[in-house]
């Protein structure tokens, strides 16, 4: 039986590894959770005359850098003076030089929302008329690259390490206290603690070039470090270091001290330990909240102690039911888990799942805000892939507690089983030493004709024999205790479907580590909302908006391409149009063209094949429109050799 189940186990843990690799691979760089609802100048326009200042909004608080916001002339050249700084709310600004040439200027930020994660982007505007611009914007987001993918391992390293750590400890004290002096809990306990230290401190030496530069060489340079722990996750980061040193003394005392003493001091060590053990929980739950997506937005105040219980019911549930698949999988003979402990367990993952949901439906609430974010949002698909892995994982478990009545049911008859085959066993040995004795009386009485030295050097010899007969009698005896507790139906089918549970776990995970990544649904469409209200400003104001999302199927097949037509009345007009990321990045495609037709009148089509300006930003001067009327306006975008499509939008001009 175990021969068959351990290349299952290796064969299973590998798939989940690739699975849980290729989720966060391919999650790509983090996406921005503080985004860009306004600028002024506003993005691809046109102004009579320099601007004192360039001035962003964003949906949310960020801090700034030296070189935050920065303003790059045709060749390159930048243009701003002064460090950026907020002018009220979520504005922020840069001084510009005074008497700039007619042009395209190219405005450039990076910035860190207020929750942690880092926001990168680009737009132009023009003075007098739009020119050719040499400035080439970096189409990597913030937050990807070498330094990303280290920072998100970083960053699932850390969750993984406190769930095993918090939710192997509270199986082993809560439900299953005969585990402390099992070496495989302690393996699993301690790893969890030195999972979480590693990356608690790899996150500290990645995170001021992650939120930086991007470079490697920048991860241990000091003077970023220095500015790291100025900031509300370095602070997070160091209290998470303090927390898990007095993390090491409650291991220590748990799987040292503990088993050492008798059963009264044993009940207060206990009621000492859950105390002081959930006081750490709690505060290392809470070096997640402070610092991310609880510590700002709606109901800051209240959305902190939520995921903090959120955070801890995840460590009881699916930290619990690692440490149950290694007590199944690693525990030895002679201290089997039995079926009480199962029972207990079961109680714990079922409150932490009633806790699960609670808080899991506020989160969503809080994140999303509306039904139509669910599908309209990256954050809301996510959360969609969550609940289904997460209503999964409650089905499994389901089954698992059927095979753990079936074998507590069965736990009393091998009791009494055990009982009976304990006093044959006693009968057999008392047999054994009877025939022992007599044989070594024996061998006495031959030894004594022979001389003093050979007797002795026999004597020895025997001695000898006989432990190594009884170590082999030993690891026999083990054997066959350990094929028969495997041989039990109950138990192969509790550790069948807890390994199942498992796997869901590590795939949850990975989501879960992915969806801390992704900007919220409610600030996605809050800033879908602000660039609309601009738009219908602009509209208002004689110029015509339009967007309009293509997938053309390929590699960066999918976006949104974004018509600014001015004045948007009959005769010369200026066309701008930009290629945008679901995510509002701008990006560069091998071709644009643009129709207009006017079908009422049987006009058109007049193709419009505009010049290239700088990264995801073509321009055409002088576009004729011959009479006021609804147009039918095609845009063509071209992804790659074979990937093209096109889409269309009615507008009324003139």
């Amino acid at each position: 039986m175990t021969s068959t189940i351990a290349p299952r186990v290796r064969t299973l843990v590998l798939l989940l590894l690739a699975a849980t690799g290729l989720l966060l691979a391919g999650a790509g760089p983090v996406s921005a959770h503080a985004a860009l609802t306004g600028s002024d100048p506003r993005q691809g326009a046109v102004v009579d005359k320099a601007p004192q200042q360039v001035s962003l909004t964003f949906s949310e608080k960020v801090a700034l850098a030296d070189d935050s916001l920065r303003v790059l002339d045709p060749k390159g050249k930048r243009v701003d003076r002064g460090d950026p700084a907020g002018t009220g709310g979520t504005t922020y600004s840069v001084k510009l030089h005074s008497g700039l040439p007619d042009g395209t200027y190219t405005v450039t930020y990076q910035v860190v929302s207020e929750d942690s994660h880092p926001v990168a982007g680009a737009y132009t505007f023009s003075i007098g008329a739009p020119s050719k611009t040499s400035v080439s914007v970096d189409d990597q987001a913030a937050g990807g690259g070498v330094v990303g993918v280290l920072y998100g391992f970083g960053r699932y390293v850390s969750y993984a390490g406190f769930i095993v750590l918090v939710g192997g400890a509270a199986f082993v004290l809560g439900c299953w206290r005969g585990g402390t002096a099992v070496r495989s809990m302690q393996r699993l306990v301690v790893s969890g603690w030195l999972a979480l230290t590693a990356a608690t401190l790899g996150l500290l030496l990645v995170r001021g070039s992650y939120t930086g530069s991007g470079k490697v060489g920048d991860i241990f340079d000091l003077d970023l470090l220095g500015q790291v722990l100025q900031t509300k996750t370095g602070a997070a980061l160091v209290s998470r270091l303090l927390l898990l040193a007095a993390a090491a003394l409650f291991i220590a005392v748990l799987f040292g001290a503990y088993d050492k003493r008798d059963d009264e001091e044993k009940r207060d060590l206990t009621f000492g330990l859950a105390i002081g053990g959930s006081v750490v929980a709690a505060g290392l739950a809470a070096s997640w909240a402070m610092s991310e997506h609880a510590s700002t937005g709606l109901q800051a105040g209240l959305a902190m102690p939520v995921d903090v219980l959120h955070l801890l019911a995840v460590a009881g549930w699916l930290g619990g039911l690692t440490a149950l698949l290694v007590a199944l999988y690693r525990a030895p003979v002679e201290t089997p888990v039995d079926g009480a402990a199962v029972r207990r367990f079961s109680r714990l993952a079922f409150g932490s799942v009633l806790t699960l949901v609670v808080t899991g439906i506020y989160q969503s609430w809080r994140q999303l805000g509306s039904w139509s974010a669910f599908t309209g949002t990256r954050y809301g698909q996510l959360l969609l892939v969550k609940i289904g892995l997460v209503v999964l994982l409650v089905g499994i478990a389901w089954i698992s507690r059927r095979w753990t009545a079936r074998l507590a049911k069965s736990g009393a008859a091998v009791s009494a089983e055990a009982a009976e085959e304990g006093e044959s066993e006693a009968d057999a040995d008392a047999d054994a030493d009877v025939e022992k004795e007599r044989v070594t009386s024996g061998a006495v009485t031959s030894a004594a004709t022979t001389e003093s030295g050979a007797a002795d050097t026999g004597a020895g010899a025997g001695s000898e024999r006989a432990a190594q007969l009884a170590r082999q009698r030993a690891a026999v005896d083990t054997a066959r205790r350990k094929r028969e507790r495997d041989a039990d139906p109950n138990r192969f089918g509790l550790r069948r479907s807890v390994l199942a549970e498992a796997g869901v776990a590590v795939v949850l995970l990975a989501v879960t580590t992915m969806l801390t990544s992704t900007e919220p649904g409610r600030t996605e469409e809050q800033a879908a909302a602000a660039s609309s209200s601009a738009t219908t400003e602009a509209n208002a104001a004689g110029a015509l908006t339009l967007d309009m999302s293509f997938d053309t199927g390929g590699e960066d097949g999918k976006g949104v391409v974004r018509i600014d037509l001015d004045p948007a009345r009959s005769g010369a007009n200026e066309m701008h149009v930009y290629v945008l990321r679901p995510n509002g990045r701008a990006f560069d495609i091998p071709e644009v063209k643009v129709a207009f037709t006017l079908e009422a009148q049987d006009i058109g089509p007049l193709p419009v094949v505009p010049d290239h300006i700088s990264t995801g930003h073509w321009s055409a001067s002088g576009v004729q429109i011959p009479m006021a009327g609804d147009w039918k306006i095609a845009v063509t975008v071209r992804t790659s050799d074979i990937d093209q499509a096109t889409v269309s939008k009615n507008a009324q001009i003139g």
